[in-house]
């Protein structure tokens, strides 16, 4: 198949598709070397249901990678597996495994991983790791993004153990996906939960190429005007940027914002069946 990125899973859906949508987020990455997938949604029913329409073929797919590990990227895993022969190669930050919980209905409720370590290194070899990691020829995990001067995508409530306690959520587990094209990079976020400047940074700064095309979470939804404005301006001077395509959790004003900013046609939403393009691949 044709080297491309497309779409699986998202709380929107393409027009008059037969796709389903929840909160959710899952990429299909096709390679030279085969398919790999970022994340796989909040449930089974959906990721599966939206691969079968999209006919992509889980039996070609020759990695995972997770983004970070809360339920609505990773619910999608045992329905995965029951398709797939154990061992596929699955890459995180060593992070993923840590419990995460809300408490943003009044009650503490877990929100992470819904398997335990012993499932998932039954199902899929596990490569933990901070340090950024080849998924495939060209693909690369954004390794831990511990340098954050921007902004992060944190979210009042979230909260990992600490100790007797609890504390908030540092999202240590936060990575993206890179993916290496003739013009540039492509980065692929789940929730930039690190931050979507930081993670850029990050990249720029690790893989020494220019961020080309950004598709994702951006976790923009709960950012404020300001906030909004300098990722808008940060943007804008760094240059290069072919397209950006946000879905999940950037929410409405961060789309608006930044199209007025960046322009109609870099700024494009990111539904699910979405196939992502750029100018070097027209």
């Amino acid at each position: 198949m044709k080297p491309g990125i497309t779409c699986v899973v998202d709380n929107a859906v393409k027009s008059s598709s037969h796709l389903w949508g929840e909160h959710g987020l899952a990429f299909w990455v096709e390679t030279e070397s085969g398919p790999a997938l970022l994340d796989t949604g909040q449930s089974g029913t959906v990721l599966l249901h939206n691969l079968d329409v999209l006919h992509l073929d889980l039996t070609r797919l020759k990695a995972l990678a997770l983004s970070h590990g809360h339920y609505d990227h990773t619910g999608g895993l045992p329905a995965l597996a029951e398709r797939l022969t154990p061992g596929l190669p699955l890459y995180a930050n060593s992070d993923l495994l840590q419990e995460r919980f809300s408490q943003s209905t009044g009650q503490r409720r877990a929100i992470g991983l819904s398997v335990d370590a012993a499932w998932l290194s039954a199902h899929f070899t596990l490569h933990l790791d901070d340090a950024p990691q080849q998924v495939l020829p060209g693909v690369w995990t954004t390794g831990a993004i511990t340098d954050r001067p921007y902004p992060g995508g944190y979210v009042p409530r979230q909260e990992i153990r600490a100790g007797d306690g609890y504390a908030p959520d540092p999202y240590r587990d936060d990575l993206s996906l890179v993916v290496e094209s003739d013009s540039g990079l492509v980065v692929l976020c789940g929730c930039c939960h690190a931050g979507l400047l930081n993670t850029l940074e990050h990249v720029q700064r690790v893989f020494r190429q220019p961020v080309v095309v950004v598709a994702g979470g951006t976790h923009l939804i709960s950012a404020d005007a300001a906030t909004l404005q300098l990722v808008a301006q940060k943007l804008t001077e760094w240059g290069g940027l072919q397209r950006l395509y946000l879905n999940h959790c950037s929410g409405q004003e961060a789309y608006v914002t930044l199209r007025q900013a960046l322009g109609s046609d870099i700024v494009r939403s990111c539904p699910a069946g979405a196939v992502l393009e750029w100018a070097a691949a027209a």
